[in-house]
């Protein structure tokens, strides 16, 4: 067998590896997916009609609240879950699988491909189970078609690649769990302080830059023009660069990591 047919074999092994660990313990990635659909109900229910009567200027009216607010939490979906591939690849270099691996004739990068597709393909999950709550409470897409719902599917999947990298680099940089769980949380809060909540043109002066220049408001951006048929304008290339950006400088580091790491 050649050596990329090795590579793709040992990447789908440790792939089912993981899908396998994620179907026995599932309470993690339930307890990440709880965080937006949590806030997403708490947002709507509670603040809804305050939200979209200081955002619009007008009279309270939550279904536009929640159009505004789904694809924020999208997003903020994939940071959640992303914070299970940190304390999951932790676990792998600190129990001592990943010494056992090191000793079989398996390729070397498929350890941490296994990891990177399970994790990207448990966002995706997860951002149709929390895009399913949306839709029950009242989220419309009328103007999106299909090139657009497209599109949107491609961001969200380039923009989970890019944040599970980065996890990964969390985790093998973590002497445990703990410390990988609070070296990620940065994913799950950065949403919070950027246009998830309000737009931008709401925030104060001085802490616009902050949510403005982060890799996740242009990826709101974008998500939220694509489903709602408004305008993107600079956000799209915005979003793109932070993507590729991300998961080049994630790969980087967790190749370099994981090939100098003796653990």
């Amino acid at each position: 067998m050649s050596s990329l047919g090795l590579a793709v074999r040992d990447s789908a092994t440790m792939l089912r590896r993981n899908l396998l660990h994620a179907r026995r313990y599932p309470s993690l990635t339930l307890n990440l997916l709880l965080t937006p659909i949590m806030l997403l109900l708490l947002f709507v229910y509670i603040f809804g009609d305050t939200m979209s009567a200081g955002i619009g200027g007008g009279g309270p009216d939550r279904s536009a609240y929640i159009a505004f607010v789904v694809p924020g939490l999208l997003l903020m979906t994939i940071g959640s879950t992303t914070i299970g591939t940190a304390v999951s690849v932790s676990n792998d270099m600190t129990e001592g699988i990943i010494a056992r691996f090191r000793t079989m004739a398996i390729h070397r990068g498929s350890v941490l491909i296994g990891h990177v597709v399970g994790s990207v393909l448990q966002a995706v999950i997860s951002v149709v189970l929390v895009g399913a709550v949306g839709v029950a409470i009242g989220f419309r897409s009328n103007d999106a078609g299909v090139l657009e719902w497209l599109a949107a599917f491609g961001l969200l999947v380039l923009f989970a690649t890019a944040l599970t990298w980065i996890a990964v680099g969390m985790g093998l940089v973590s002497p445990n769990a703990e410390a990988a769980s609070n070296n990620a949380m940065p994913l799950i809060l950065l949403p919070l302080l950027s246009s998830t909540f309000v737009p931008l043109d709401a925030m104060p002066g001085w802490f616009r830059p902050i949510a403005e220049y982060q890799p996740f408001t242009p990826a709101i951006e974008t998500l939220r023009g694509l489903l709602l048929g408004t305008g993107i304008g600079h956000n799209g290339w915005l979003a793109l660069a932070w993507c590729v950006g991300l998961a080049v400088l994630g790969y980087f580091w967790s190749t370099s990591k994981f090939n100098g790491d003796p653990r």
